[in-house]
């Protein structure tokens, strides 16, 4: 993995207007973002994890230009100059239905560049090998394929631009468990292949954990514990990432009543932000000097944590 930062979030906040006075001006906000700080290393898979609600889809979106900060900098290395792409969710809903795959696959291209149809019909026949279709496939609509082969042609389309940075969003969530390895393993060999960079969205800790160079766990906006995957995932230093990774099911391992009682509680609606370190109202540990701002630092465990206990 090259240490190059590709694109670096300074200070990143976004909110959206929740209720307005009878003037139309905004009197109360949705925080949704509050106060990113973040490096994306070319060539690394970047996992963000965290419960719904914490800002995930909002990164994402922020990443792909659909939306702008209201405050705070993204900024790109020198060399950022291919844009992004996205593979979605779902990989039905994300591909147009009327439109034969080699234009799905290829479409990137056509807006950025208005290549000529023979061009953009090589450029889709020889990505389809990559991905593991049939170039002779080309010509049918998304439905006359499966949900796996569709997920295949999303990352096709997102390879077509050749992008600085692709978005995966829960790339595999929507897809059976038999396909799921093969998409990521897809995902892994052709990172490896073209020097990929990949921000991995998931709630599905094996998947980043399987996929991530470095993992950002993500509290109320925050970015509260971020490092080596395996450091993060095993190693945890945030008492809201020990929460996290403790509340995931594993096979043969009952979840006691007192385990039940300390997880209980659910994210702070992000109206009113709390005073002081976000997760002092759920945190067991929660105590003198919590009820001030935490910054994201360092520690000795070799991840960065946004604890003073830690």
């Amino acid at each position: 993995m090259n240490t190059e930062p590709l694109l670096a979030l300074r200070d990143v906040r976004l909110r959206f207007p929740a209720g307005y006075n009878w003037r139309g001006k905004p009197t109360e906000y949705v925080h949704a973002l509050n106060g990113l700080d973040l490096n994306i290393m070319r060539g690394e898979t970047l996992g963000i994890v965290g419960e719904s609600g914490c800002g995930k889809s909002t990164l994402a979106q922020l990443l792909m230009g659909l939306l702008k900060p209201s405050s705070g900098e993204l900024l790109p290395a020198g060399a950022f100059g291919r844009g992004m792409q996205m593979v979605f969710q779902d990989p039905q809903s994300s591909l147009d239905p009327r439109l034969p795959v080699w234009r799905i696959i290829t479409e990137p291209v056509y807006v950025q560049q208005r290549s000529g149809v023979a061009q953009r019909k090589a450029l889709a026949a020889e990505l389809a090998l990559q991905v593991g279709l049939r170039p002779e496939t080309l010509d049918r609509l998304p439905h006359e394929f499966s949900g796996g082969q569709r997920q295949r042609i999303s990352i096709a389309r997102a390879l077509s631009s050749a992008p600085d940075i692709i978005v995966l969003d829960e790339p595999t969530s929507a897809l059976d468990i038999s396909v799921q390895a093969q998409i990521l393993n897809l995902l892994v060999e052709l990172q490896r292949r073209r020097n990929l960079t990949y921000v991995l969205i998931s709630h599905n800790v094996a998947v980043v954990q399987h996929m991530s160079d470095r993992v950002a766990v993500m509290y109320l906006g925050q970015i509260v514990e971020l490092g080596p995957s395996e450091r993060v995932l095993h190693q945890p230093q945030h008492p809201y990432t020990r929460l996290l990774l403790d509340s995931v099911p594993r096979a043969g391992r009952a979840l006691s009543d007192s385990a039940i009682e300390d997880r209980k509680g659910e994210l702070p609606g992000n109206r009113q932000l709390p005073t002081g370190c976000y997760f002092r109202e759920r945190c067991p540990y929660a105590g003198e000097g919590c009820d001030r701002p935490q910054a994201l630092r360092g520690n000795p465990a070799g991840a960065e944590v946004r604890c003073h206990k830690a």
